[in-house]
Order: C-alpha cells, then sequence, then structure tokens
C-alpha cells in the first residue's frame, strides 16, 4: 500500500477570509487609538472614557483612512442624483453619525464627485450596505450590492 497517496498532500491551513486589517490575536485591553481616540475594552471598540492608564495603538479605521483602504465602495448615479445630490449626501452623513456612535470602526473615507456619479468610500460593509439600503428605502430606484468575501469588502451601487 502505497501511503502517499492516501495521506493528506495540503498542510497549509487555508484562511476562508482574508482581513489585513483584523488582528490576529486580541488587543490588550484596555487600548486607546492615538488618533481618533476610540478605547478597546470588554472586546469591542468603544467611545467609552478610557481608563487611567492604556496601551496605545492605531484602531483598524484610522489604518484603512491613512492607507486609503476602504472595505466598502458605495456608487451613486442618475438623473435623479444630479438633482438632489447634496441632499443625499446630507443622508449619507447622517447614518454614518449613527453607525459611527455605536461602531467606532464604521466611518466614511472619502465622498469623491466622478463626473456623471458620485463614489463614497466606507472603513466597514456594514455602513456601507445600510447607506445604501437608506438611500434606496429613502429615494427609490436600483439597489445593488455585491460581496466579495475574499478580501471581505463590499461594493454598492444605487441609480434613479
Amino acid at each position: 500500500m502505497d501511503k502517499g497517496n492516501f495521506g493528506r498532500k495540503d498542510r497549509l491551513i487555508k484562511e476562508h477570509r482574508h482581513d489585513t486589517y483584523r488582528m490576529a490575536g486580541k488587543w490588550p485591553e484596555p487600548t486607546q487609538c492615538s488618533r481618533c481616540g476610540a478605547v478597546f475594552t470588554n472586546g469591542r471598540w468603544s467611545w467609552d472614557k478610557p481608563a487611567i492608564r492604556t496601551n496605545e495603538a492605531v484602531c483598524p479605521a484610522c489604518r484603512r483612512i491613512a492607507d486609503n483602504y476602504p472595505a466598502g465602495i458605495i456608487e451613486l448615479r442618475g438623473e435623479f442624483f444630479k438633482q438632489r445630490r447634496e441632499e443625499i449626501l446630507n443622508l449619507a452623513r447622517n447614518i454614518e453619525e449613527q453607525e459611527k456612535g455605536e461602531h467606532p470602526m464604521e466611518r466614511i473615507i472619502t465622498i469623491k464627485n466622478r463626473g456623471d456619479h458620485t463614489v463614497i468610500t466606507t472603513t466597514g460593509i456594514h455602513i456601507a450596505r445600510r447607506i445604501g439600503e437608506a438611500v434606496s428605502r429613502s429615494y427609490k430606484g436600483e439597489l445593488s450590492c455585491q460581496y466579495n468575501r475574499s478580501d471581505k469588502s463590499i461594493r454598492v451601487a444605487w441609480q434613479r
């Protein structure tokens, strides 16, 4: 019997998802972001008041912003969008304020006007989906969400 044909050939463990900005282990508690002031306690990032002595690090959201490496991309386009651009972008900023209040890692990175459409980039996939759904719910139109599982990102497109 040839054991080479029956043994396990792949000894490497393949990751289901790869997120460069996710730490392999846990952050030491309490850790405070030196840029935004978010605090890691009880296994999550929050805006709680930091303890007297904290470890310092740069949180994943601030690292994504510094590297301009978004997890979410939202494209808003169409004639209706051109007419109500400021109103729709204010809705996106309001969603960011709500989301950021509860989840400090969910933020808008940039809002760029690209000729016939506008692109919003975000640090997380949840805020991108939430902005897309809020715009669709408020103004109707066509909404599509495409998840990329390999690098844990989302592309949201809305038009009307």
